[in-house]
């Protein structure tokens, strides 16, 4: 029988690509052939028991019950922490959430928007010119645009856009005296224009390692008005009881923070985000989320804080895997802590946030 001529040939070889691995398939439509890239994974994206050997006298019962039941058998980490002193909550899978972590993907945007902020460069509202057309950050944050980050980067410079990384806790410790808590990597010099410079740095975060700590730490102080804790992780109801906030500095972005909302919120409620609604929508969440990978592996991220009247709770859940796991998968999940928590009254009595995000679409 004769091929329709919607048949398709395809031929394939492996290339390299940036720090990944993939294959070129050649599909041959109607006499034409078009490259595609298909990545091979190497790792799973379930684990049989992630909580295994975690630590958990001093850890909050019913959030990290919550947190247990949203992770499921997914190879990740959620971390819960309280914004308003430092204090770790829960943590998941401590053995993946402590360590020296991954390519932070697009998270690293929400960290590039309060620098470019910081100096003045744009507003929220401020249309960049992306080549013929043109995006706000509102827009930029909420749809997770790489062109719109990439352009803010190489305008700040490597320089600054290192000095602010610093600032938000990337490159140190996000931790007091946590046990078994690894550092990550912000390089001392800018990635090579080759693979992309400081842009790709600003909108994958590439050649940068952050761990989920250091995420949780970035958006609590955004959650609290602008205050960097150390967090902590009480290992037994005495530490619990004895527990005390240490400051690590207070960053100047509280006039910021009313910027980066609008877009954080926009993730969640029609961005990159917008899964965590299949699951909850009784309080307003904000949220960024990342998904990219390297060396046979990809990386789901989610940052998010619940912010309404009732209270506030910052959440990190990291994934990795294969394809079966994505920056809008984590959010997924958090929408699933977020409403486990809810069942069980615990925003109930809370203290009411600082601020409330208006939604801009």
């Amino acid at each position: 029988m004769a091929a329709s001529r919607h048949s398709r040939a395809i031929t394939s070889r492996a290339v390299r690509r940036g720090s990944r691995s993939k294959k070129i398939i050649a599909v041959k439509r109607r006499g034409r052939s078009t490259p595609r890239y298909y990545e091979r994974f190497t790792v799973s994206s379930f684990a049989s028991d992630p909580a295994a050997g975690d630590i958990t006298a001093g850890e909050d019962p019913i959030v990290r019950d919550a947190a247990i039941s949203a992770l499921g058998n997914l190879n990740g980490t959620v971390v819960a922490i309280d914004p308003s002193n430092g204090r770790i909550l829960a943590m998941v899978n401590q053995k993946l959430a402590l360590s020296s972590g991954a390519q932070p993907c697009s998270t690293i945007k929400v960290s590039v928007a309060l620098a470019a902020l910081s100096e003045g460069i744009v507003t929220k509202d401020t249309p960049v010119n992306l080549g013929g057309w043109k995006m706000d950050m509102n827009q930029a944050l909420a749809h997770s645009n790489n062109q719109y980050f990439e352009a803010l980067g190489r305008r700040l410079g490597f320089q600054k856009v290192s000095y602010y990384a610093h600032q938000f806790g990337l490159g140190e410790l996000a931790g007091w005296n946590i046990e078994g808590e690894h550092l990550g990597v912000y390089p001392s010099e800018e990635l090579p224009a080759s693979l992309g410079g400081v842009g790709k740095m600003c909108s994958f975060g590439e050649s940068i390692s952050m761990t989920p700590l250091q995420l949780g730490s970035l958006i609590a102080s955004i959650a609290n008005g602008g205050t960097l804790y150390y967090l902590q992780h009480p290992r037994s109801a005495a530490e619990v009881a004895n527990f005390r906030p240490k400051v690590k500095r207070y960053l100047d972005i509280a006039p910021l923070i009313p910027e980066v909302s609008v877009g954080m919120l926009g993730a969640t409620q029609f961005g990159t985000a917008r899964s965590l609604r299949t699951s909850f929508t009784s309080e307003q969440v904000l949220g960024k989320t990342g998904t990219c990978s390297s060396a046979g592996t990809r990386f789901g991220w989610f940052g998010s804080f619940a912010n309404s009247q009732s209270g506030r709770i910052v959440t990190v859940i990291f994934l990795k895997g294969d394809h079966a796991v994505y920056g809008p998968k984590a959010a997924e999940l958090a929408g699933r802590f977020y409403r486990n928590l809810d069942e069980h009254n615990y925003f109930a009595g809370k203290t009411a946030p600082l601020h409330t995000a208006v939604l801009r679409k």
